[in-house]
């Protein structure tokens, strides 16, 4: 089989961050859009990419692009696609339809549409009519942004930020794969010190004890291709097992995570166990003027409330002053804060080294970025 397309969808801003753990795990073909990351793979790089990246939302396959002026050219690209080589007699295939700034722009029409073209094509190659679609799930989403066609086969299934480890919800967590995402930008690694003094359910240090062990993402979940009857078999089952001998075991960390919410930590201490990192970090209840330190170097990073509601701007606004009086002391700390807030700087007292726009959801943020002193060797 020729190579296969795949796609990385992320969130905007992270495209990069994504982009370079694709490489890292070997991919070629590299080419980075909006909110995605196309590159060059096979079933293997499928299984790969499920299993072990960290910051991306779904892998699909590109099954086609072209141009659709009209819903027959719309037809004739679904058709001319071979869809045979990945959905079986019995396979389900839902279609999913997006449009911006395009000709075609009623949804159902584009799905109908689509779904009709997969039949015809899938009806002649297996000399049938009807499909009982019973064996495995195929969901397609047929994207055209500008006129431009692109024709996704989802491998995923449920969002790659989906680990398996929350137990329970409460407010509104940070995603797994933003948190991935945030550690990276940070460039922290194992065996300095990390803190999140508002780490509520505690998905950035989880995310980062996983990180720090070489726990897969994936390694505990299942993926809508490995019940495809025509993908590999034996590739989900062996790559597990390869994914869960790489586990390290030895790797020296130092994570703590605080909140005054007695609630939120006792979620986050279930989630990190249901995560096999409950050894890796302390939590504990403590509020936000109790937190000290007397490491001479360290990571922060946290993910404070942002004041979206009405009348919670001030509480914030104060929040972050006292973050202020409390972080900024720490010259030889390095400091990563995500907010919606476009004025955090004047309120923490300190202009950040580096800022970055990216989504949390659909809301916009920001990532302020204050560079400590780097550690000397041994620290």
């Amino acid at each position: 089989m020729s190579p296969i397309k795949l796609v990385a969808t992320t969130a905007f801003g992270i495209e990069s961050v994504a982009a370079q753990e694709i490489k890292d795990l070997g991919f070629e073909g590299i080419v980075t859009e909006n909110s995605r990351v196309i590159y060059e793979g096979d079933h293997l790089g499928i299984v790969l990419s499920n299993l072990w990246l960290r910051t991306p939302d779904r892998i699909y396959i590109l099954m086609g692009t072209f141009k659709a002026l009209t819903f027959e050219e719309l037809f004739q690209g679904v058709s001319r696609i071979e869809w045979e080589k990945f959905i079986d007699a019995k396979g389900r295939f839902p279609v999913e339809a997006k449009s911006v700034k395009s000709q075609l722009f009623s949804l159902s029409d584009i799905q109908a549409i689509s779904k009709k073209a997969m039949v015809k094509r899938l009806g002649a190659h297996y000399k049938t009519e009807w499909f009982e679609e019973s064996a495995g799930t195929y969901r397609v989403v047929v994207s055209i942004l500008k006129d431009q066609v692109s024709v996704l086969l989802d491998t995923s299934g449920e969002a790659l930020h989906k680990r398996g480890y929350r137990s329970r919800g409460y407010q509104a967590p940070l995603k797994e794969t933003l948190s991935a995402a945030l550690i990276k930008i940070s460039r922290w690694r194992p065996g300095i010190q990390l803190v999140d003094p508002l780490c509520g359910t505690g998905t950035i240090l989880i995310e980062a004890a996983m990180m720090g062990r070489n726990i897969a993402p994936g390694l505990n979940r299942k993926f809508a291709s490995e019940k495809w009857p025509l993908f590999p078999g034996e590739l989900y089952p062996r790559e597990r097992k390869k994914a869960f001998e790489a586990i390290d075991h030895e790797a020296a960390l130092h994570l703590e995570g605080y909140d005054q919410d007695s609630r939120a930590i006792k979620i986050a201490m279930e989630n990190a166990l249901e995560a096999g990192v409950a050894e890796d970090i302390h939590f504990q209840v403590r509020r936000l003027e109790a937190f000290s330190t007397k490491r001479a170097y360290g990571y922060i990073i946290t993910n404070p409330p942002y004041g979206e509601r009405l009348g919670e701007k001030a509480q914030v606004e104060a929040l972050y002053r006292q973050m202020g009086e409390v972080f900024n002391p720490l010259a030889t700390w390095s400091k990563y804060i995500l907010t919606s807030m476009e004025t955090f700087e004047e309120n923490f007292g300190h202009k950040a080294t580096k800022n970055r726009k990216l989504y949390n959801g659909r809301i916009k943020a920001y990532f302020y970025q204050y560079y400590g002193e780097k550690p000397k060797r041994g620290v």
